[in-house]
C-alpha cells in the first residue's frame, strides 16, 4: 500500500515537472526577437555584424526573425508591424535611418521593446544603442601607421556625420602615435553602401600613392580594390580576411552579442528600461579584429599596449591639444573631450587631407 502511495506521489511529482517545463517551452516559443537591417547580410558588413549577434541568441534557443534590405522610409514601419504580428517582444532596428519609423510605431505598442542602433532616442519602451567604434579605429590607425611604406594612408569615408568624423580623427591619432611621417587622405562617397562608388573612391586614393586603405563603408568595394592594386586594407564592422586575403590587415569590429544578450536577460527578468547605451572596448561592444600575418613586425605589441591603456583609462584618445583644419584650438592641453562633445564631433583634426563637406 505504501509502495502504491509512493508511486502515486512520484507520478504526480513527475507530472507537475512535465507541466512546468512544458509551460516554460511554450513561454519561450511565444517570446521572439526581431531584427531589421538596411542591407543584405551577405554584402552589407554593418548588417552582418548585427546578424552575427542574432545567430548567437538563436543558438541559445530564442526564436528570431530578421528583415533584410529594408528602405529607410515608411517601408520600415510596415516591416516593424510585420515583426510585431509575428510575436516579437524586442525589435532591434539596425540603422540610423530607421529612427523616425521607430518613433512613430513604438508609442502604439507599449508592450514591445524597440532598440534603435546609432541614435539617441529613449522612452519607456525605446532604447538607443551604439559602440565606441572610435576606440577600435584608433587601434587600426596604429596598424596602418606601422604598415605603410609610402607614408600615405587612405580613408574611404561615408557621410560627413559625427559617427564618421570621430572615427577618422581617432584613426589619424592612432596612426600618428606610431608614425609621425604618415599622412591621411580622405575621400567622401556620400553613401553607406554603394560598391561601385566605393571602388572608385579607393582607386583615387591608390592613384595618390596610398598603400594602406581604411574605410567607413558597408560594402567590400574598398577591400577588393586594394587587393587588386596590390596594396593593403583595413575593413569595417566584421572580419574581412575572407574577402581580400592578400590585402587584409585587420578591422574595427562590432560585437553586439554582449549587449543584446544582457538586454534580453533584463527583459526576461522584468528589469528592461529604455536607455542610451554606448559601449566600447571595456564592455566588449567593439574590438579590433585579429591581426593577420601581413601586419608589420611589432604591431601586435603596440596595439595591445594601446588597447590596455584605453580600457584602464590611461589613454584618452581625444585629449588636448587638438586643432581643427582651420587651425582653431578646439581642445586645450590637459583637457579631454566629454562624451557629448565626442558624440557630436563635427570637425576634422589639423593634418588630415580632405576637407569636411557640408552636412547632408
Amino acid at each position: 500500500m505504501r509502495k502504491l502511495f509512493f508511486k502515486g506521489r512520484l507520478f504526480l511529482f513527475l507530472a507537475i515537472l512535465v507541466l512546468i517545463f512544458t509551460g516554460c517551452e511554450k513561454s519561450d516559443e511565444k517570446f521572439s526577437v526581431g531584427f531589421v537591417y538596411s542591407g543584405f547580410v551577405e554584402s552589407n558588413q554593418f548588417s552582418r555584424a548585427l546578424d552575427n549577434a542574432r545567430k548567437v541568441i538563436e543558438a541559445r534557443g530564442i526564436k528570431t526573425y530578421c528583415e533584410e534590405n529594408v528602405p529607410e522610409s515608411a517601408e520600415c514601419e510596415r516591416v516593424l508591424l510585420k515583426l510585431i504580428n509575428k510575436g516579437c517582444k524586442i525589435i532591434y532596428a539596425g540603422s540610423f535611418g530607421f529612427q523616425s519609423s521607430v518613433e512613430r510605431i513604438a508609442p502604439l505598442y507599449p508592450d514591445v521593446k524597440f532598440c534603435h542602433c546609432s541614435g539617441t532616442i529613449q522612452g519607456e519602451n525605446v532604447s538607443s544603442f551604439f559602440g565606441r567604434m572610435y576606440e577600435a579605429r584608433y587601434l587600426c590607425g596604429i596598424v596602418a601607421g606601422m604598415k605603410t611604406k609610402t607614408n600615405k594612408v587612405g580613408f574611404v569615408a561615408a557621410k560627413p556625420v559625427s559617427e564618421c568624423i570621430r572615427g577618422i580623427n581617432a584613426f589619424y591619432l592612432g596612426m600618428r602615435s606610431v608614425n609621425k611621417n604618415a599622412s591621411l587622405e580622405v575621400v567622401w562617397t556620400h553613401t553607406w553602401n554603394d560598391f561601385t562608388v566605393e571602388v572608385d573612391a579607393a582607386n583615387i586614393l591608390i592613384e595618390k600613392g596610398c598603400d594602406v586603405l581604411a574605410q567607413h563603408q558597408d560594402s567590400h568595394g574598398c577591400m577588393l580594390a586594394a587587393e587588386k592594386a596590390g596594396v593593403y586594407c583595413i575593413g569595417f564592422a566584421v572580419s574581412g580576411e575572407d574577402v581580400a586575403p592578400g590585402a587584409y590587415l585587420t578591422a574595427p569590429v562590432f560585437k553586439w552579442k554582449n549587449y543584446i544578450i544582457g538586454d534580453i536577460e533584463k527583459y526576461k527578468l522584468g528589469k528592461w528600461e529604455g536607455r542610451f547605451y554606448w559601449g566600447g572596448l571595456k564592455e566588449g561592444t567593439v574590438d579590433i579584429d585579429y591581426l593577420t600575418t601581413l601586419c608589420a613586425e611589432g604591431t601586435f605589441e603596440k596595439v595591445e599596449e594601446a588597447k590596455r591603456k584605453i580600457i584602464n583609462g590611461e589613454l584618452k584618445i581625444f585629449s588636448g591639444p587638438l586643432y581643427d583644419q582651420k587651425r582653431n584650438l578646439v581642445v586645450k592641453e590637459g583637457d579631454v573631450m566629454s562624451d557629448s562633445e565626442v558624440w557630436n564631433m563635427d570637425w576634422l583634426i589639423l593634418g588630415i587631407n580632405g576637407r569636411l563637406p557640408a552636412k547632408e
